[in-house]
């Protein structure tokens, strides 16, 4: 019986929800190493952001590519900071706690369709119609030749 091949789609999104966890295990080594700190930050940068913005049930084209992954870094921060902040003020912080929590949402989050982006959907040609909103009516009336209302 053959197994069933995976799609790079599938594969990409359990690739994600799969980081935080590695990301997680990386703590385990000693506290200055490149090995543990590369892949706690390029998590906590990138991860969350993806998660949320890439599942599109349609693909994505060439230049919404672009703009997700723009946009990945700013999402993924707002999520760390939300995060970090509601534990800090639960006085529950640590890295682990922090880490465990991104990583659930990063799991959760894979599993979900992604957040619609507008260059997803749209193409570089307007609509039509949208031309005749450009010509706009004079905001002031012209004074009479008397110079009053």
């Amino acid at each position: 019986m053959a197994h069933p091949r995976l799609t790079p789609r599938v594969q990409r999104r359990a690739a994600l929800a799969a980081s935080g966890w590695v990301a997680l295990a990386a703590t385990a080594f000693p506290g200055g190493s490149p090995l543990r700190w590369i892949p706690v930050l390029a998590f906590v940068v990138l991860a969350p952001g993806l998660a949320v913005l890439l599942p599109q049930p349609l693909g994505l084209r060439p230049g919404a590519r672009l703009e997700a992954l723009a946009l990945a870094a700013p999402v993924s921060l707002s999520v760390a900071t939300l995060v970090a902040t509601t534990l800090f003020l639960s006085k529950a912080f640590s890295l682990t706690v922090f880490l465990v929590v991104l990583a659930v949402f990063v799991s959760v989050a894979s599993l979900l369709p992604g957040v619609p982006l507008p260059a997803a959907t749209r193409g570089a040609v307007e609509r039509e119609g949208a031309g005749a909103a450009l010509v706009r009516a004079p905001m002031f009336r012209k004074r009479s030749a008397g110079g009053g209302g």
